[in-house]
This record gives C-alpha cells, structure tokens and sequence, in this order.
C-alpha cells in the first residue's frame, strides 16, 4: 500500500524562504499575536502526522468499500468514524476559522499547505471538512449574529458539519433556473421545499449534526440568478441553548454511484418543507453563497495538488527501484540485471514535469493564501482593495490550472509504474479516480475559464490582468532576475493576447468562449514562469546551505523554462486563430 509523507522542507521553503510569510503576519495586527514562525512549523509538523499516520491509511479501503447509503442513513467506510473523531480533536476544521467563536485564526498561506496534505492523505476524507469550513465561512461573513452564535462554535469544533446545496437536476451552472422554494413563516423563519443532487457530505455518520447551506426562491421573488436566496437548513433542529431538537424535514434519497471520491458521500438531499433561517440580504444569496464557492474554488484546486504531490511520491519511490532495461549512455547500475527505469528519458521526463508542475502550484497556491490574508487582515485599504482584486483574478486560474495539471500529473504517475499503475493494489488508478472530479465540480474549468477571460479580464478592461503583470515586472526589473528574458516575453506574451482579445470580443459574440480555456492555461504558465524565477532565486542564494534541496530546485526551474514555458508559444497560436473554426460545423453534422 502506497505511503503518504508531507513534503515538509518544501512546504517550509515556500512559506518562509520564497513568501517570507512570518514578515507579513508580523506587520498583520490581527495575527502577530496569533502565529510566528515557529508556530506555523509546529502546526506543519502535526499536520504531517495526522495526515500521513492517521487518514492515508484509510484512503484505499475507504475507496473499496465506499460510503454506503440504506433506507435514508449513510454510513462512512470502517475507521472514518474513529479517525475523524481523532481529527477534530485537533481543530483543524476551524484552522483558519474566526477566533471570536470558537476558530483558531491561523491564516490562510497556512491552511492551504495544511489542505495540501490533506488532499494528498485522502480526498474523500479531506472533502467532508472541507465542505465545513466553507459553510462557515460564508455564516461568518452573512448571517445574523444569532446564527453565528449558535452554529459556529460547534462547526469549528467539528462536531457539526456543513454542505453546500446549489445543483438541482436541471439547473447545474445556470443556478437561475433553480425551483427549491422558501416560504415566510410568522416566526422568522421559512420553509423550504425542494430536491438538490450533487450534495457532498449532505449525509454522513460523522457528526451530530448538519447545517445545509440551500438555495432557494421566495414566492415573490425576481426571474433569475437575481431572485435567489440562501437559507441555513439544519439536519438537527438546535434549541436556544444549543441543543439538539427532533429531526428537520429534510432527507438523504439517495448518493451517487462514481468513478471516484467513492468514500465520501454525494447526496441526494430533499427538503419537504424544512425549516430554515435567511442568511444575509433576501435575493442576494448567490453574492453570499458566492463566499464558500470561491474558498471551495481554492480548496478543489488544491486537491489537483495534493492528488499530484502523492502521485510523485509514489511514482519517484517505484521509478529508483524498478528494473526495465540499460541505460542509453550504458549500464548504471552495474551489479543488477538492468538499470532503473529512473535513468530512462521519458521516464524523467514525467518526473520532471510532476515536480515542475507541483511545486509551481503549490508556491502560487500560497500566493493567493497570501492575498487572501492580506484582503482579510491589512489595515491599509489600499492593500486591502490590492489584494481583493488579486483574489477575484486568481481564484478560477487556481483552481482551473491546479486540478488540470493535477490530473494530468496522476496520470504521469499511473504512467511510469506501466501495467502496474493499472492496478489496484498500487494506488495510482485510484488517484486518477479521485482527482478527475476536481476539474468538474465547484464549477468546471472550462466555467473558470469563462469568468477569468470575460468577467475578469475583459469585463474591467484589463485591469486586474495589469496588477497582475506589473507586479511580475517589478520583481523582474533587476538585471540578475533568474530566467528574466523568458519571463518578461512569457509576460508579454500574455499581455499581447489580452490586448488582441479585448479588441476582438466587443464584435464577436465568440472570441470569449473560443479562447477562454487556451487563455487560462495560458495565464497559468506564466504565473509559475514568475514563481519558478522566484524560487530560482532563492536556491541561489541558499545553495551553500543545502546542497542537494536547492541544486533540485535550480534543476528542475531549468526544466520548467527549457521544457514547459514553450507550451504558451502554442497556446498563443491557437488564440490568434479565433473562434471561427469552432462553427464550421452544424450541429447535426457532429
């Protein structure tokens, strides 16, 4: 059974040599009394042990029982009930939740390497907390005081957990078309009616209780993604002093039968007229719901890394020990019948790329943890309104880019183990299982791909993009920048395509749907060029120090501009293009 070990010295490298994160907590009021440097190490290290020691040797029995559903009632795969009750001892559902009810206030660059690890030890299990700490960020950010309360301190605790109900069996993207109804009640309250599919953790064994966060329309309520409201539903009704109360009127139908994630429930969940509170303003809830969406954006696009971090773990370990064949320049390893396969081109090449790939990933994972914190917690408004414009820029890159490399990165590894990746016993199919989901839920990255191009980019003119690029070119002003002329024509590269595509979109209703996935991948190359050169950098300087870690890092920044950086030259090409020859087809004649 594969094994799964934090990559802690890279995970530190990222957050205190390349980000220098304890500087930035240090100039934070709301978290210099919170976290330094050796917390944050700290947290990291007992991270790495519940992850690696108590769930990753839950993730392939987890996957061949599954969660199981009977007469209403889901059951988790044996010993999740034991390790999650073992996990919320720790708080880390409420991580980086609000210390005023009961959450440690860590912050954001930290919880999303906690996430990394955490993904990477077992995606289904990783998923029913996720879910949680989404909900309540958003009853954080929205409800009433009352409902914070009452409900977060115990979600924190993880006690109780929290899903996120939007899909219905008609209306997936286009949430407008949504036909749960909430009806006023003379107490406050509302009851809600109507059916939701896709629900993850909308039933579980884990927990006392469940707090549903549900859209739904009032009677009077606008045509449209306008006329949608959000709802706390709770599975347990909860009496004034917290208690729990008798059963809500709300039920599991069934759960999904999938090619993945087979641990974690997805539910059917029916709402025969519940009783549920209104969080935040009547027919804004989609801006509300809208707060989770985007954290469980970032939360799924770390899931691509995760997947991928275990997938070269696993691939590396099996590629030093294999034996398939000589070597091209001659026998290596001269007291054995052949060499492994390790010493094989492809072979490295598939390494090369995972590494690249994971790494660039999880230094611009932390980058928007970065202005995450910077959006919650600076006192300069500036900085502040800065760095929400970075977030709203980055999150479909994040989580599009991290969960299509992430895939592809499983795929790599199922690769290199040959016939054996095929099977099941290794570990490799079940990661291309699991992470394949990542590029459709939470919003698929073709739907990331058309909020970035259209509503990020071309909706304000380019703005963001050039907060964006500036700061690259800032940091590449100096002549010794690592890599500074491939990055700088990386840049602008990107700046040119924005600028053709701003010309053409306002007389071709196409140019934005026919360049959006090409133009996020795009986007995406760049920014790891920017952080490779930054991590470059780093090692330079540090060289000395540690030989062998940072000689890999310059190693492996030289792959990712001599071998990955090029992929945008094709990428730019098939943007020019245009949209034209995606119509030239009619429908009947696919």
């Amino acid at each position: 059974m594969p094994e799964f070990n934090a990559p802690l010295r890279d995970l530190r490298f990222v957050l205190h040599e390349v980000f220098d994160a304890p500087a930035l907590w240090a100039r934070l009021p709301a978290l210099a009394e919170t976290v330094d440097a050796q917390t944050a190490d700290a947290i990291l290290e007992e991270a790495a042990k519940v992850t690696g020691g108590l769930i990753a040797p839950l993730n392939r029995s987890g996957d061949e029982e599954g969660a199981q559903w009977r007469q209403g009632a889901v059951t988790t795969p044996a010993g999740f009930k034991e390790a999650y009750a073992t996990y919320i001892q720790g708080g880390w559902v409420g991580l980086s939740g609000n210390p005023a009810y009961g959450g440690m206030g860590m912050p954001k660059m930290l919880a999303v390497q906690f996430e990394e690890m955490l993904y990477a030890a077992g995606s289904s299990f990783a998923l029913y907390s996720a879910l949680s700490s989404g909900a309540c960020l958003a009853i954080d950010a929205h409800a009433s005081e009352a409902l914070k309360h009452t409900y977060l301190p115990p979600m924190y605790e993880g006690r109780w957990a929290g899903s996120m109900c939007l899909t219905e069996a008609h209306a997936g993207t286009d949430l407008g078309l949504i036909r749960t109804r909430a009806e006023p009640q003379a107490d406050g309250s509302y009851r809600i009616s109507g059916s939701k599919i896709f629900i993850t953790g909308g039933e579980q064994d884990l927990t006392e209780n469940i707090i549903h966060l549900v859209l739904a329309k009032l009677p009077d309520a606008p045509a449209g993604p306008k006329g949608i409201s959000l709802f706390l539903v709770p599975k347990l009704m909860v009496g004034a002093d917290g208690a729990l109360g008798a059963r809500n009127a709300v039920s599991c139908g069934s759960i999904e039968h999938k090619m993945g994630i087979k641990a974690s429930a997805t539910c059917v969940m029916n709402f025969d007229g519940a009783t549920g509170y209104l969080i935040g303003e009547a027919n804004k809830g989609l801006a509300a719901m809208f707060t989770m969406m985007n954290y469980e954006r970032l939360s799924i696009g770390i899931q691509g890394i995760g997947c991928a971090e275990a997938s070269y773990q696993n691939a590396v370990s099996y590629a030093r020990e294999r034996l398939q064949s000589r070597s091209a320049s001659g026998p290596q390893a001269q007291d054995k019948a052949a060499d492994p396969i390790i010493v094989h081109a492809d072979v490295r090449r598939m390494l090369l790329t995972m590494k690249a790939m994971t790494e660039g990933g999880r230094a611009f994972a932390s980058y928007v943890g970065q202005q995450l914190d910077l959006a919650k917690f600076a006192v300069d408004a500036d900085e502040q309104r800065s760095a929400e414009s970075l977030v709203a820029l980055l999150t479909p890159v994040a989580k599009a880019f991290f969960t299509d490399s992430g895939l592809d990165s499983c795929v790599h590894g199922q690769q290199v183990f040959g016939g054996h990746g095929y099977i099941r016993e290794w570990g490799q199919e079940q990661l291309v299982r699991d992470v394949r989901i990542a590029q459709i839920y939470e919003g698929t990255n073709g739907i990331q791909a058309l909020d970035l191009l259209g509503r990020k980019v071309v909706a304000n003119g380019g703005a963001a993009l050039r907060q964006f690029t500036s700061e690259i070119r800032d940091y590449a002003a100096a002549p010794d920048t690592p890599y500074r002329s491939q990055l700088l024509a990386a840049v602008e590269r990107l700046e040119g395509v924005s600028a053709w595509l701003l010309e053409q979109a306002p007389g071709n209703p196409h140019a934005v749907g026919g360049a959006a996935v090409e133009y996020l991948q795009l986007f995406g190359y760049t920014a790891y060029a920017w952080l490779w050169s930054r991590m470059a950098r780093v090692a330079a300087q540090q060289r000395s120090a540690d030989e062998a870690f940072y000689a890999g890092k310059l190693a492996t920044a030289d792959f990712y501009f001599s071998h990955l950086l090029p992929r945008t030259l094709g990428l730019e090409a098939s943007i020019r293009a245009g949209s034209a020859a995606l119509f030239g087809l009619g429908a009947e004649q696919f």
